[in-house]
């Protein structure tokens, strides 16, 4: 072993520990503690309240009376709604191409794969898509798989109502100022 080369060694460490020790003591000086304690009690306080009016529209959805069932209407005096009639040469001119009456692909984000799924829950027409909640929508594209997560069904039902209705003209500019078809 070599003593004379200890110095080599020694030095730097000492003068890296000193330096380390000074850097801990002026970050520590410098530091200062943040005392949030008011903002906590506050938002504490705003949880309490939302929770007491939580509680309050829990006791009044509680208290209203069942409703009463109604009585039963004899059969001939129930009259069906009628469907809304499908115009192909509308709905052509709108698209400029044709367009099969309940062609769920219309609808800005739904392609044959999409619209096979709808289908597997019996939505089939633009009149039950119309008609299906947005959760429902994301329930459908969810039993796809992964790949069809990056779909936002949000505005399918209302695009399905406006093609249900015949409003061709309304759906096409809808379609063009919304950005892939998202609200």
């Amino acid at each position: 072993m070599n003593f004379d080369n200890i110095w080599c060694w020694l030095i730097p460490l000492l003068i890296g520990a000193i330096c380390a020790l000074l850097g801990y003591l002026w970050g520590k000086g410098k530091s200062k503690s943040i005392d949030n304690s008011a903002d906590l009690k506050a938002l504490e306080a705003k949880n309490a309240q939302l929770k007491a009016d939580l509680d309050a529209c829990n006791k009044k959805l509680t208290a209203v009376p069942a409703p009463t069932p109604k009585t039963a209407t004899p059969a001939a005096s129930i009259t069906a709604v009628p469907a809304i009639a499908f115009d192909a040469g509308a709905a052509k001119a709108a698209f400029g191409k044709r367009v099969k009456q309940d062609d769920l692909k219309v609808v800005e984000g739904i392609g044959p794969k999409i619209e096979g799924l709808f289908h597997n829950f019996e939505i089939k027409t633009w009149k039950a898509l119309s008609e299906t909640e947005v959760s429902k929508c994301q329930e459908v594209l969810d039993s796809g798989g992964e790949r069809y997560r990056i779909h936002n069904p949000a505005s399918w039902p209302i695009q399905a109502k406006m093609a249900y209705e015949g409003k061709w003209k309304e759906l096409a500019k809808w379609q063009d100022e919304h950005k892939g078809g998202k609200l």
